[in-house]
């Protein structure tokens, strides 16, 4: 029988509710959120809205609207325990003397990983752990893939004709979706730490990687280019926006021609004439990237999904067939038999304006 309550339940739905508001604002810290309640009677409500800012249960202690002594805290991930940008999160809790927390699951991240909870029960707080944790991880899977696994949480993202095309072999490509299914693409960039592309992209659509509203993001994500050569022109639109581009490459001779203060080269081994791809992940994941959105050709997408570097992929495919003179979705020439294919779990179908989203993730075979 579960320890927890009806009310708990109800309580932290809430404080994920909260968590949830800081989806294209929080990272690279967790999406958190907080509700205190004392007598069944919400006094307090936080989450955490900006890097550097207060923490979410600092939000919801200073939104309290009476003592909260005595109080029951909900919080979706543990308190933290150290001093980063702004004080421990355990030790505000202990000083406001509430009784009890109820934490939905535990800090990975090593200077808290326990602590918090361990420095509330040793001041006396009850400390009740594990409610909706998967739900918990679910809204921070980026955090957790990064500090559990030195690498983001890798999401790629595909436009498709109803026949699979991403492209006319002659390079047209605009637009093979809809509006509606344009401005969803927003949200999956501003919701991500960083957005990466190949050279083959850049030189055949020039894109921005930006997220073009700009009510989403105050900053925008990390764009990131692989170009083992380093053939990329300086005036290429990647370079043109506000933000930081990184640039991945093997060969750094150009390199003096790219890099400026918003411009970073990185080299990394050769891989058969290519970047390293799990350096790169891993590089990402020490500048605190939890989420990068891949928007790629078939190439590197090819290259990716072999070798299982992709976590999520979101299609947007539109109703129209675009024939034979095109370019797939994934180009994996080692796959000669279906015995080869990647099998998907589908978990969402949804329809944008006239297209449709369809959201699943790779099933190890």
């Amino acid at each position: 029988m579960s320890d927890f309550t009806l009310a708990d339940h109800e309580y932290m739905t809430l404080a994920l509710k909260l968590a949830k508001k800081g989806k294209f604002s929080s990272h690279p810290n967790p999406q958190v959120g907080c509700v205190i309640v004392f007598n069944n009677k919400i006094i307090g409500e936080g989450w955490h809205q900006n890097s550097g800012a207060p923490h979410a249960e600092i939000n919801a202690l200073m939104s309290a609207t009476q003592s909260v002594v005595g109080a029951t805290a909900y919080v979706t991930l543990e308190p933290c325990a150290h001093q980063g940008k702004t004080g421990p999160c355990c030790e505000a809790l202990i000083k406001a003397a509430v009784k009890r927390v109820v934490v939905a699951c535990e800090d990975p991240f090593e200077k808290t990983a326990g602590k918090g909870i361990a420095a509330m029960r040793s001041a006396g707080i009850e400390v009740s752990v594990g409610l909706f944790e998967s739900e918990a991880r679910t809204l921070n899977r980026g955090f957790f893939s990064r500090i559990e696994r030195q690498k983001p949480f890798v999401c790629l993202k595909v436009a498709a004709s109803i026949d699979g095309a991403t492209a006319m072999n002659n390079g047209e490509s605009q637009w093979i979706t809809g509006e509606a299914a344009r401005a969803d693409v927003q949200k999956l960039r501003a919701s991500s730490g960083a957005i990466m592309t190949g050279i083959g992209t850049v030189k055949s659509d020039n894109p921005a990687l930006t997220v073009r509203d700009h009510n989403l993001v105050q900053q925008q994500p990390l764009r990131v280019l692989l170009d083992s050569q380093l053939q990329v022109s300086p005036q290429a639109k990647i370079f043109q926006e506000n933000g930081y581009v990184r640039v991945f490459c093997i060969n750094i001779k150009r390199r003096a021609m790219l890099e400026g203060p918003n411009v970073s080269i990185v080299q990394t081994k050769d891989d058969n004439n290519h970047v390293a791809l799990h350096e790169v992940l891993y590089d990402l994941a020490q500048e605190g990237i939890n989420d990068l959105l891949v928007e790629a050709g078939p190439i590197l997408s090819g290259k990716m999904l072999s070798l299982g570097l992709i976590d999520e992929l979101v299609i947007y495919q539109a109703p129209h067939i675009m024939g034979s003179e095109v370019k797939p979705m994934f180009q994996t020439s080692a796959w000669k038999s279906l015995a080869d294919r990647q099998q998907l779990a589908i978990e969402d179908i949804r329809k944008i304006g006239q297209d449709f989203k369809i959201t699943a993730r790779p099933v190890d075979q």
